[in-house]
């Protein structure tokens, strides 16, 4: 399979350029085409998040700046880069202004790897998972700069749940990882993609899926990429009624869309890692007849897991933060350590190919019982409160009269 910059590259060269100078321009085209994707993807990605929470809500959702809304997006963007850039007076100027560029950069680097279809992919690097693993860290890294550096105790706050919440998840969503990457036996991106075909009478149909083998290692990447994703419920990074804004509060202009653009382009790529590990990635009926049908069911996956993501957002109540912490380091890490465990086990079994993935798919049926299990007693045991769970006066002190000066 040939990349499309080798493609662009020698078809440069054969019109007569020197190869190095073929290759820089093709990079260089690739560089601008994915970096122009980003921000016009966002757009979209807004746009379908206000039509489908507004639809829960029994809402029309944006309606009047263009046919169905679509230029509202548009119409936000405009505003906030006229927007006035307002920085607070005790701000650290370095860790304020770099963190909104941090969060932007981390997420826009993960499009080099993402493999859109056979031989679409910016570069296919050998160890195209532990990439993104590693950019990860910069979001979480721009996350706790912004607390830090605004000098605002709520600010900082969120800037500590961001160290708690998404170091917690991402060990869970990391060994999640590693499952699919065993079976293909590559971190390679574009390989796990060709991994996951399935062949019928020499036709691929595309439903070799990592899904139908390992579904309890999808489940628990999917829940560890809702609270990477800071997204409901476990959007406590930015609970509105605690932290009023979390980390971004004292951000405004530009540097707040920056943040709100991260946010949203990390949930769509969250999306994409998951199609490309676990749902077949471009991969479909006749896609080896017609390479640009893998474009169309890569977009067409990702777009799907985007919109389960904002039911889910519209739908599910936040969880507290004890909950959230006790599910990540009592439930999901344990299982997942189990899980990879018996794979590797499975895997060294001197026993056919189908018989190891028949295992594997025990194991993780197995897993999905015990944590619907510990879920089921949770709740059960759970007694039903009111909102507030804490006597205001223990916390705030009561009014008294003030003494008599005897006047």
């Amino acid at each position: 399979m040939q990349l499309w910059s080798e493609t662009l590259s020698n078809w440069l060269a054969g019109l007569g350029l020197p190869e190095p100078v073929a290759l820089t321009v093709a990079y260089l085209v690739g560089a601008l085409v994915l970096a122009t994707f980003a921000p016009l993807l966002a757009l979209i990605l807004i746009w379908i998040t206000r039509k489908v929470i507004s639809r829960l809500q029994d809402r029309i959702g944006p309606n009047r700046v263009g046919k169905y809304g679509l230029l509202q997006t548009v119409a936000d963007a405009l505003k906030l880069l006229s927007k006035e850039d307002i920085r607070p007076a005790n701000a650290d100027p370095i860790s304020y202004n770099l963190a909104p560029i941090l969060s932007v950069f981390g997420v826009i680097m993960s499009l080099a790897v993402v493999a859109f279809a056979p031989g679409l992919i910016g570069a296919d690097l050998n160890v195209g998972v532990l990439y993104l693993v590693a950019l990860g860290s910069i979001g979480i890294m721009a996350a706790l700069m912004a607390g830090w550096g605004s000098s605002n105790k709520y600010a900082l706050l969120a800037g500590f749940r961001v160290v708690a919440q998404l170091l917690s998840y991402e060990i869970p969503m990391v060994l999640s990882m590693l499952a699919p990457v065993l079976l293909a036996g590559t971190m390679r991106l574009g390989g796990i993609s060709e991994a996951q075909a399935l062949r019928i009478f020499g036709f691929n149909i595309g439903l070799g899926w990592f899904v139908f083998i390992m579904p309890a290692a999808f489940l628990i990447f999917f829940i560890s990429a809702l609270a990477e994703g800071e997204q409901t419920p476990f959007d406590l990074l930015e609970a509105e009624s605690e932290l009023i804004a979390g980390f971004h509060i004292e951000y405004s202009g530009m540097k707040f869309a920056m943040f709100f653009l991260a946010q949203f382009l990390n949930s769509f790529f969250l999306g994409a890692i998951a199609v490309m590990l676990f749902l077949g990635g471009w991969q479909g009926p006749l896609v080896d007849q017609i390479p640009l049908l893998g474009l169309v069911y890569f977009l067409a996956k990702t777009f799907a897991v985007y919109v389960v993501v904002q039911w889910i957002k519209g739908t599910f109540p936040r969880v507290r933060i004890d909950q959230m912490m006790a599910f990540a380091w009592k439930v999901l890490v344990p299982q997942v350590l189990a899980l990879i465990l018996w794979q590797m086990l499975v895997m060294k079994l001197p026993a056919p190919t189908w018989v190891q993935y028949g295992l594997i798919l025990v194991g993780n049926l197995a897993v999905i019982g015990v944590v619907v299990r510990i879920l089921g007693r949770y709740f059960q045991q759970e007694q039903v409160r009111s909102k507030r769970a804490f006597e205001p006066r223990s916390l705030i002190g009561t009014m008294q009269p003030a003494p008599s000066s005897g006047d």
